[in-house]
This record gives structure tokens, C-alpha cells and sequence, in this order.
């Protein structure tokens, strides 16, 4: 098993059927699905199930370290059976693209692989308008004043060894700040990180946004300045390796 694709659900059966038969068409690594869903009733375990009878390789994890994004992909990752994982998110069909490049620069040494909305041709479609300019200006202000090496360090998307992420003592409590620590925290340990560039295409097959404006601005405003102390007190960040989804 190469990789393991985690996939934290809540109530996305509308786009979660499209995103798994995606998946199965485009990635031909070795690998796995993991729908990680919080309770029996999500809309999102008949579509699992259903589509498990044409793509085996999906398995339903029932996340039983308390409901919330950040206890689904820790639970996704202490079920993941491949030698690397990513976290992907349901509503979003331009990462599924950037899955062989990711793992590309993960044999190539990297300890951590991000998707870039940001830089090298990456961009942005769909979503809140303030989500996109906060995360935008927080992505570029970080950079400059951490010497961060990579350009989208706040996106949910990332690729690692799920040995690595064990180690880590991850201490974020709401949202997809997780992916923002994970981001900080390899870099404070002067590990290589890498980013492919993707065009993020935000719920285009419909649904609701779980977005929430004010709980994604404290926890994520702790991590910038946090980030930013770590960053310039312990080992100078490497330059991320980039490499483009059809290279």
C-alpha cells in the first residue's frame, strides 16, 4: 500500500460520490480511501457504501475520538495503512490531480507535500470571497515575516508519513488548523517540504460550507504568531521543491 487517502466527512454525500469515482479513474498508485464520518447518520455512509461495491479499496472509519475535522484525520491517520497518507477534503476536485506529483516529491525525500493555490501557476475558484482574500494575505504575510518555505502553509491538503505525524505533538483544537501546525511544526524541525501547484475548485458539485469566520480567525491568528516565533527561533526553514500536478 502506497497511499492512504483520508477523506473527513459531514454530511457530503452530494460531493463525495463524484470525488471517490474521480479518485478511482486518476490515481493508479496503490492505495486506499478512508471516509472518516462522525456519526451513523451522515449522508456521506450510504454514498461510501454504494460506491465500495465498485471500488473496494474505500473504507468506512468510524471516527470515535470525538466529532471535528481535526479528530477525524487523526483517526484517519492512526487507521492508514500506507506508507504515506494525504488529507484530502471532500468539497474540493483540484487536489485529487496533484495526488502521483505529491507522492512524486515524497520518494524524492520530502517529509511533507502541500497543494499552492498561491504560486507557481496554482489558483482559486469558487468558495467565500472574504475566506479567499484572508487566507490569500495570511498566506503572504506569514511567509515574509517567518521565512516560511512554503507559499499555501494554511491548507488543508497535505501529504506525510503517518509515523511523522505520530511523533508530532499537534496541539490544535478547532477547524483545519491542524494543517497549519503540521505546516509550522516540520519546518521548525529543518525537515524538506514540498508543494505542487493545483487549481482549487471549492464545492463545485454544490453543498453547504462549513466555514466559520470567527473560530477560523482565532485559531488560525494563534498559529500565525506562533509559527512566526518557532520559525525564527529554530532552524531556518528549507525552500520547498515544487513540482507541477501533470509533470
Amino acid at each position: 500500500m502506497k497511499i492512504s487517502i483520508i477523506l473527513p466527512v459531514f454530511n457530503e454525500g452530494v460531493n463525495l460520490d463524484i470525488i471517490l469515482r474521480i479518485i478511482q479513474a486518476i490515481v493508479k498508485i496503490p492505495h486506499e480511501v478512508l471516509v472518516v464520518y462522525d456519526f451513523p447518520e451522515d449522508d456521506s455512509v450510504p454514498v461510501a457504501k454504494r460506491v465500495q461495491e465498485i471500488y473496494p479499496e474505500v473504507r468506512l472509519v468510524f471516527n470515535t475520538k470525538g466529532r471535528g475535522a481535526i479528530n477525524a484525520i487523526k483517526m484517519g491517520v492512526e487507521e492508514a495503512k500506507g506508507e504515506y497518507a494525504i488529507v484530502l477534503v471532500a468539497d474540493d476536485i483540484g487536489p485529487l490531480f496533484a495526488i502521483s506529483a505529491m507522492a512524486s516529491l515524497m520518494d524524492k525525500g520530502c517529509e511533507l507535500v502541500t497543494c499552492t493555490r498561491y504560486a507557481h501557476g496554482g489558483r482559486v475558484f469558487g468558495g467565500s470571497p472574504v475566506q479567499k482574500l484572508l487566507s490569500r494575505t495570511a498566506n503572504r504575510l506569514f511567509r515574509l515575516f517567518s521565512g516560511s518555505g512554503l507559499t499555501d502553509a494554511t491548507f488543508g491538503v497535505k501529504m506525510f508519513r503517518p509515523g511523522l505525524f505520530k511523533r508530532i505533538q499537534l496541539e490544535s483544537k478547532t477547524g483545519w488548523a491542524i494543517a497549519f501546525e503540521l505546516s509550522i511544526k516540520i519546518q521548525a524541525m529543518g525537515l524538506q517540504t514540498g508543494e505542487v501547484p493545483i487549481t482549487s475548485i471549492n464545492r463545485f458539485y454544490g453543498g453547504e460550507s462549513k466555514f466559520s469566520l470567527k473560530s477560523w480567525i482565532v485559531e488560525y491568528l494563534k498559529w500565525f504568531f506562533r509559527g512566526i516565533w518557532l520559525l525564527r527561533n529554530g532552524k531556518r526553514p528549507l525552500p520547498a521543491i515544487h513540482k507541477r500536478a501533470f509533470e
